[in-house]
């Protein structure tokens, strides 16, 4: 099996059905074939089950083989009761007698009531499950989407965390229900490796943890470990699928970032977002017309506050008809976008998928001609309720609807587009309002006769995907996509950016989103984010201000509201809001180059970008359990405010015999330590690493694409040593030339006994550009006498700057020098 080294692989141990999730589809660049033959794979049969197609393909083959060889003796894991109650399953279609009485003897095996709702299961029940024990291990981590801790709970006497993607409304914090998607991919981790578990199914999945030291206390471990006794902690994971079949790489690392190499060698890294994206997004349900646009736009003008994008939710179409314009509230589009485009900014408008049946509308027309939908279980087109009202569902497993749609996004056939629309895919769970649980029936039927129930947790990407190839598509596959999706799995990150759905004006939805954008990050998908200031309700404005502080350190930075709650434009609360979050928002426009660098190194390592702190602190077991602080990179440590009425907060520095230094004052800190840190309703505690160099552009304009070529500034915090390292990526922003011509710059910095030098990271990487370096700040250094530059040519000149005795800190102005040069400033 030719796949990335560090894996365990379980392959494929059939239950009767081939496996539904297509491996070019979600395991990208791998393949592996069971030792199950097809013969006994094929619909209908329960034979073929084979726990004998492991591979090892590094290393720890004894542990392995013994830790398996152990779950066939254990009785947690009975794995002949597997292969026994799939043979009780078996069901002879000729035997009515026998079926009556199964199902007078278990109600609900072979047809079961959901309320109103009925699912026939017209091939049986099945189910498919494994457990998993991980010696030594206590602190578990993934399996997104739940608003949940970072460290996932103990879930003996409790429901298991549920993996089925759902359109929730108001959903609840600190429980394991389903949520809008699903990546059955969990991380475990102590102080001498990581490992991770990627289940791979797209049925409706259900995870059980249990541990033998849940419910000890810090003190009753102590008191075990001090006393010699006390057994070696492990954690006990169970899988459990609808249907489908065990199909499972276990990722042995060593390390978290060894784990993260091998999991997107599988499933892809994080599409390398435009420039644009990584901006603030200003969203509401809805803005209204063309008139609103044109007022919200100029208002960011008015009051100085940067942003790139401009979203437009479903009350923009005719009817809730994706791809065309409400012809009275929008009827100039094309005017509009440009508008938009001559200031260097963009719009999304939604496109979901549900479709409004309508003979009158074509995009239905089309869909339904060329037998694109989903079908009902007796092959009808499958139809349900949405915002249109009743709406078809096209089958996005379908490779031509795919190809279909995205078609559409063309320029001649979505009517009034320009290359400044870009889209968000909302409701693709799929949503289904007079549905089981708000979703398709899973009797439901794709194509080749595949159940929803097997293909559930996809659909999402599907159509995320297909978004995606459309904005390719129309652009002859020269410009880098840009889609949000509320739904997603495993690879969904290949394709754009996901959100978590539609949180609340709470502050316990403000501190959730920490841990749910973190564990989104350690399953791939580094672009996320939170509505910010809550979808519904109405925040105070302490709250909307921490929110944006919030939002400014999170990969994916938009604000956006439901339909019923006030306007929540950033001028619209008070002068002295308005600078809070003015100031927050051009924070994170100066820290663009940093945020631009960490998703080219995402986009190639599979690393999060947004990290929890053991990542990069992994023998410092403080770190396990940190969920309300956060490292952007491996450079930026932020604990923003999440506490109403705050005057104070608790942060914890890690790293034995490091330092730290508040991005604010420049003060210095030892570490580790936690400190007790004072704070108003200005304040962002977050610190810079000693040791690293951050890119930034202090010029702040009133988009990202203005600032493009306006010249860098390199802080330079020192180590204890008196040496940093960093680095920066810089290309035209939106296209694949990057990749497809070498068309770009990734420059290091490294400071090394009193000389900064800029040379090339990658020779290959060629790109002009007039952006210059315009200061350098170096922090924790002492006052030299004389500062110089030496440039490639063998030229030298002296170098202005300015010393504060009281921070430590250098300013050295005007190098001057092009960000593509070779260089070096020597201190003396």
């Amino acid at each position: 099996a030719p796949c990335s080294s560090g894996f365990l692989l379980l392959a494929a141990l059939s239950l009767g059905q081939p496996c539904p999730v297509s491996c070019a589809e979600t395991v990208s660049g791998c393949s592996f074939s069971s030792s199950v033959p097809e013969s006994k794979r094929s619909r209908g049969n329960v034979g073929g089950l084979d726990i004998s197609s492991f591979s090892i393909f590094r290393g720890e083959e004894k542990e392995a083989t013994e830790s398996l060889e152990s779950k066939k003796d254990d009785d947690s894991v009975p794995v002949d009761q597997i292969v026994e109650e799939g043979s009780e399953q078996a069901v002879d279609s000729e035997n009515e007698k026998e079926k009556a009485q199964k199902e007078e003897e278990e109600p609900g095996t072979w047809e079961e009531t959901f309320k109103t709702h009925t699912d026939s299961k017209p091939n049986g029940p099945t189910s498919v499950g494994l457990d998993f024990s991980l010696p030594g291990f206590e602190h578990v981590y993934g399996i997104p989407e739940h608003a949940e801790n970072l460290k996932l709970k103990n879930t003996e006497g409790g429901d298991p965390y549920r993996l089925y993607n759902l359109d929730v409304f108001q959903y609840e914090l600190y429980n394991p229900m389903a949520l809008y998607g699903s990546v059955p991919v969990l991380l475990a981790h102590n102080s001498q490796r990581t490992l991770g578990i990627f289940w791979l199914n797209a049925a409706e999945t259900w995870v059980d943890i249990s541990s033998n030291t849940a419910g000890k206390t810090l003190f009753g471990k102590m008191l075990d470990y001090i006393q010699g006794g006390g057994e070696t902690p492990q954690t006990d994971i169970r899988w459990m699928s609808e249907s489908g079949i065990i199909d499972v790489f276990l990722m042995l690392g060593p390390t978290a970032k060894d784990v993260f190499q091998q999991y997107t060698s599988l499933t892809g890294t994080q599409a390398f977002p435009p420039l644009f994206s990584l901006g603030y997004h200003q969203c509401r349900w809805n803005y209204n017309d063309e008139e609103d646009v044109r007022g919200v736009d100029a208002g960011f003008d008015e009051h100085d506050i940067p942003y790139d994008v401009l979203w437009l939710d479903i009350e923009h179409a005719d009817g809730k008809r994706y791809f065309t314009w409400d012809p009275s509230k929008f009827p100039t589009p094309r005017d509009m976008l440009n508008n938009m485009a001559s200031k260097r900014r963009k719009m999304v408008s939604i496109v979901d998928p549900h479709i409004k049946i309508d003979s009158n509308y074509r995009i239905h027309n089309e869909i339904r001609s060329k037998g694109f939908y989903v079908k009902t279980k007796d092959g009808g087109d499958y139809e349900g309720w949405c915002w249109p009202g009743s709406a078809g569902y096209p089958d996005f497993t379908n490779p031509a609807m795919r190809s279909w749609w995205a078609s559409m996004f063309s320029y001649d056939q979505y009517e009034g587009s320009t290359e400044n629309l870009f889209v968000w895919n909302d409701m693709n769970e799929p949503s289904v309002f007079n549905g089981p649980e708000v979703t398709m029936h899973k009797d439901a039927v794709h194509m080749d006769g595949w159940e929803h129930r097997d293909v559930h947790n996809l659909y999402g990407l599907y159509v995320q995907k297909a978004t995606a190839e459309g904005q390719l598509l129309r652009s002859l596959g020269e410009e880098r996509p840009f889609v949000l999706t509320r739904a997603f799995f495993a690879g969904s990150q290949r394709y754009g950016a996901v959100w978590t759905g539609d949180n609340s004006a709470e502050w316990d939805h403000l501190k959730i989103s920490v841990p749910m954008c973190l564990s989104l990050g350690l399953v791939g998908i580094s672009f996320c984010g939170a509505d910010i200031g809550g979808f519904f309700k109405n925040p105070s404005t302490e709250l909307l201000v921490r929110w944006y502080q919030m939002g400014a350190y999170q990969p994916f930075f938009r604000a956006h509201a439901h339909l019923d709650t006030t306007r929540r434009e950033p001028w619209l609360f008070g002068e002295e809001n308005k600078q809070l979050i003015r100031s927050v928002i051009r924070q994170r426009y100066a820290l663009l180059p940093y945020w631009y660098t960490l998703f080219y190194h995402s986009y190639h390592t599979g690393e999060p970008v947004m990290r929890p702190l053991w990542v990069e602190f992994p023998d410092d077991t403080i770190t396990f359990n940190i969920d309300d602080q956060f490292l952007v990179g491996s450079a930026l440590l932020a604990h923003p405010v999440s506490e109403q009425g705050a005057r104070g907060i608790q942060v914890y520095l890690p790293g034995n015999g490091e330092v730290w230094y508040d991005v604010h004052t420049h003060q210095r800190y030892m570490a580790p330590q936690t400190m007790y840190v004072p704070v108003t309703l200005n304040s962002i505690p977050v610190y810079q690493r000693g040791g690293s160099i951050v890119p930034r552009k202090d010029r702040i304009r009133r988009s990202s694409e203005c600032m493009h070529v306006d010249p860098f500034t390199l802080y330079v915090a020192l180590s204890p040593k008196g040496s940093a390292v960093g680095d920066l990526f810089v290309d035209d922003g939106h296209s694949f030339n990057f990749e497809k011509k070498n068309q770009f710059l990734h420059r290091n910095f490294s400071f090394f006994s009193g000389v900064l030098t800029s040379s090339s990271a990658d020779p290959r990487g060629s790109f002009e550009s007039p952006a210059w370096i315009e200061r350098v700040v170096i922090l924790g250094i002492g006052k030299p006498t004389s500062v110089s530059l030496e440039k490639a040519d063998g030229g030298e000149s002296a170098l202005d700057f300015e010393y504060s005795m009281e921070t430590s800190v250098l300013t050295i102005r005007k190098p001057a020098v092009n960000v593509a040069a070779d260089w070096s400033i020597s201190l003396r």
